[in-house]
């Protein structure tokens, strides 16, 4: 198995700054976004649809961006990757440490140790497809809130709990501060937008798993392979490598789903389109399909990864616990 260590050099050569020279994307992706924010609220002539909408957009790659930062840091140095979290957690309006136990460690995890994910797509079950898309963030966002409180109360992750109360104040105060200098502007074009982006991550996690074996070694996940999309997704279309190695460095994934995932997925699972798998499933698609036994059809390769305790192991050293 290659180490988390060794993977996370394959994205290149580290700058004095960043640790790799593809994050200055991520860093435009939030640049963007905060500048798309604070013009509307600062200058009227910006408060127009096409504004709030790009703002909308913004805000959920500011989520994509959490989740990169939460598996490995943009920077070089720890004091400015607590400081980047203060920032992205002010954009989706929830502390991006909240990340850590309930993506990197319970999320990657699936069911191994019998509890269930807290984001899993089976929390809903709507007989109109459309309904469980559109409800999910409902049902997954208390429930994974629920799950950190009772995560952060063991002893021993008190770091982390310092961590996620520091992101809350921040996120909580500044969205606070502007509510107080104009309530109606800070609402429409703060508020909506930081929601947006949070409600439409939590949505990810039914888009990429729901009727998929979460039992297969590679078939857990859907992935989408467009390269216009993965490049301004930072790569989060291709979810089945993230899963079964963390480490991995996400400017690095498309190279990985190549030699790894392709061989042995089943080809269903590898959609060339995320906006062509919503309209069919969500707006064609009334009834919720059936399950697929995706994993009687796992190619017979021997997997790379022993089993999912291996990746488990994967997103803790990644995540630096």
């Amino acid at each position: 198995m290659v180490s988390a260590n060794t993977e996370q050099t394959e994205a290149g050569p580290r700058s004095f700054l960043v640790k790799h020279p593809a994050e200055w994307r991520q860093l435009g992706i939030v640049a963007v976004y905060w500048a798309l924010l604070f013009s509307m609220y600062f200058i009227p002539a910006c408060r127009n649809v096409l504004f709030f909408f790009a703002a909308c957009y913004f805000s959920f790659l500011n989520s994509v961006v959490i989740h990169n930062h939460m598996h490995q840091g943009v920077f070089n140095s720890r004091t400015l990757n607590l400081a980047f979290r203060r920032i992205l957690s002010f954009g989706a309006l929830y502390p991006a440490t909240v990340n850590i136990p309930a993506h990197n460690l319970v999320h990657h995890h699936f069911d191994d140790d019998g509890q269930p994910d807290w984001a899993a797509p089976e929390n809903v079950d709507f007989r109109w497809n459309l309904l469980n898309l559109l409800h999910f963030p409902n049902v997954s966002g208390p429930n994974t809130f629920d799950g950190v409180q009772r995560w952060t109360a063991v002893k021993g992750r008190e770091d982390v709990k310092r961590q996620y109360l520091y992101d809350n104040a921040f996120a909580f105060g500044l969205t606070g501060l502007l509510l107080i200098a104009d309530f109606w502007t800070a609402l429409f074009f703060i508020v909506l937008p930081q929601l947006y982006g949070a409600r439409g991550i939590l949505r990810i996690n039914i888009i990429q798993h729901d009727r998929c074996d979460v039992r297969s070694e590679w078939n857990h996940s859907r992935n989408f392979v467009g390269r216009a999309f993965n490049w301004i997704m930072c790569n989060n279309g291709y979810h089945t490598i993230h899963h079964n190695r963390a480490g991995l460095h996400w400017s690095v994934l498309h190279e990985w789903h190549q030699r790894e995932v392709v061989p042995r997925i089943d080809p269903s699972l590898d959609e060339p389109s995320m906006v062509l798998y919503l309209v069919k499933t969500y707006l064609f698609g009334l009834k919720r399909p059936f399950s697929k036994d995706v994993g009687a059809n796992e190619k017979g390769l021997a997997p790379v990864l022993a089993s999912r305790s291996d990746r488990l192991r994967e997103a803790s050293r990644a995540a630096g616990l």
